[in-house]
């Protein structure tokens, strides 16, 4: 299924051949329609692509992915909520909601079982549609997912951060974001980054943030996402920038195909760093035997 090419306000786009067409949102009811590009089933292509950008993020994280994947398989990358041009929904803002309402429009799509790629948040997302829906899951892959830190002062040091966040704003998350970076991370995605994140609504990184970390049924701090990943049953591949978080994935009970990767020397946003070197991982891990 390919969108019509129009713009924000209904105008045709110039180039309808366009890798990617962004469709708009519709208010359908008991529908979700996110904001999203869908490029379309290429002939002889593999399982589609469901590709999740992270918290502050939107579906452009992705651009530099598109034209190396989009002749392989049908590329889905919705805006999630309160995200890109997606609107909010402030009642569903945990993993498990967003999850819930991205099912309800892959069934609407037709897609049958996806491969879920998802970014930090974007790879709970992925995970808790694999765990809650999957039948329409073939595979995740997670990069650089953020399950919070274990030990007793987890929760407490998500609280605290909750609480900067919800009395400072976007000044505390743009300084809280420094550490995302690497020595390698381009300038240009550094501020890209920075601007996206001052341009949000506090209220809604703050109620993605709860439903993470922080709300009832949260699996974001590894205490919890230890019990809650169990219950994944198709295979995994996990591509992490720090030898730590790659350490505590392998330990994670998986099924026999699943695998972890380290990419030492990146940065948080390694999909957007090294995009060349994922695809090329992404093409192995979708094809037979891969």
């Amino acid at each position: 299924m390919r969108h019509r090419a129009e713009s924000s306000r209904g105008e045709p786009i110039a180039d309808p051949e366009a890798v990617g067409v962004r469709s708009e949102s519709l208010t359908v009811p008991d529908v979700f329609r996110p904001a999203a590009v869908d490029t379309g089933t290429p002939p002889g292509g593999g399982a589609p692509l469901l590709l999740l950008h992270g918290w502050s993020c939107d579906g452009e994280d992705w651009a530099a992915l598109l034209p190396l994947l989009s002749p392989h398989h049908r590329l889905l990358v919705p805006d999630l909520p309160g995200h890109g041009g997606t609107p909010d929904r402030p009642d569903r803002c945990a993993p498990r909601e967003v999850a819930a309402d991205l099912a309800a429009w892959l069934r609407d799509l037709g897609t049958g079982p996806v491969i879920a790629v998802g970014h930090s948040m974007g790879g709970q997302v992925a995970g808790a549609l694999a765990v809650e829906h999957p039948r329409l899951v073939h595979s995740v892959v997670t990069l650089a997912t953020g399950y919070g830190g274990d030990g007793a002062d987890a929760a407490a040091r998500a609280a605290a951060e909750q609480e900067a966040l919800l009395r400072e704003g976007t000044a505390w998350a743009v300084r809280a974001l420094a550490d995302k970076f690497a020595e390698a991370t381009p300038p240009a995605l550094r501020r890209r980054h920075e601007g996206l994140l001052a341009a949000m609504d506090p209220g809604v990184l703050a109620r993605y943030r709860e439903g993470m970390y922080l709300a009832r049924g949260a699996f974001g701090l590894r205490s919890a996402a230890e019990v809650y990943l169990r219950r994944r049953r198709c295979p995994t591949l996990a591509v992490h920038s720090s030898a730590a978080a790659a350490a505590w994935e392998r330990s994670l009970p998986a099924h026999p195909r699943s695998r972890v990767v380290l990419w030492e020397g990146a940065g948080h946003f390694l999909h957007e760093e090294r995009p060349t070197e994922l695809a090329r991982l992404l093409r192995s891990w979708c094809s037979p035997g891969g």
